[in-house]
């Protein structure tokens, strides 16, 4: 059936669904999204242009003035790799018996370099939206401009023969590029859906986009996109999400 669901998260309509498929609970889940740089570039020429970087501009509204920051702080190196936090400051309201107020807030993000063979990825743990415009300041940061971190990318046959190690695992799946007329995305739920014919049927019409599976190495239940938008739906720290990803993921990347 056609649908329309975000590209890099669990559907948001069947959610009560995903949580008694995946035996979620509350609070367990940790997002992220892998990018590439474009051009070659050593790992400590990154380092030396986000180290110190701080940005502050200055906010007014009515009578009140207030300093918005926007830096990168905490950088850790290792062997191939390093990470640090990004951390912005944004404006939000909050409405109270009718008197809207004006509060500041900071968003703090890990993020992580790795030196992969011969290019270099990011890591970003944050949820799709944000993850991109941190990549865009980043690349901004590093190059002047955007568009020089840009989307890592799985193909579509990748990420098939991924899904395809643990089928029995396999809690849902999105299909893009439907060559079914009026037909969008395709989507499968349930338990066994790998051994329906629906699902044979579907790869026939489409390209597997989206799929949660367990991973049989570590084990986590994992939502995977083709352009690198990964999900650990059990409770692990930002460490154990950075080694799955760098076992599992990068190798997938084209």
């Amino acid at each position: 059936m056609p649908i329309d669901t975000h590209p890099c998260k669990a559907p948001q309509n069947p959610i009560y669904q995903l949580d008694s498929i995946c035996h979620r609970g509350p609070g367990m889940v940790t997002a992220g999204k892998v990018f590439r740089l474009s051009d070659e570039v050593r790992l400590s020429e990154i380092v030396s242009k986000l180290k110190g970087y701080r940005k502050v501009e200055e906010f007014k509204e009515k009578d009140r003035s207030i300093s918005l920051i926007t830096e990168v702080s905490d950088l850790q190196s290792s062997e191939n790799s390093f990470t640090g936090f990004f951390s912005k400051d944004y404006i939000s309201y909050a409405v109270h018996r009718g008197t809207t107020t004006l509060v500041p807030r900071t968003v703090r993000s890990l993020f992580s370099f790795i030196r992969d063979r011969d290019r270099v990825l990011l890591a970003i743990l944050e949820k799709k939206r944000l993850a991109n415009q941190i990549a865009n300041q980043i690349s901004q940061i590093l190059y002047g401009s955007i568009g020089r971190v840009v989307e890592a990318r799985i193909p579509p046959e990748t990420l098939r023969n991924y899904q395809g190690q643990n089928p029995e695992s396999t809690k849902i799946t999105f299909f893009d590029n439907v060559d079914i007329p009026s037909v969008t995305k395709l989507s499968l739920y349930g338990s066994d859906l790998t051994s329906t014919s629906l699902f044979t049927d579907y790869l026939k019409h489409g390209d597997l986009w989206y799929a949660i599976v367990t991973s049989r190495k570590h084990g986590h239940i994992v939502g995977i996109t083709r352009n690198a938008c990964v999900t650990v739906f059990n409770k692990v720290d930002r460490e154990t999400y950075l080694d799955y990803v760098r076992d599992e993921v990068f190798p997938l990347l084209s």
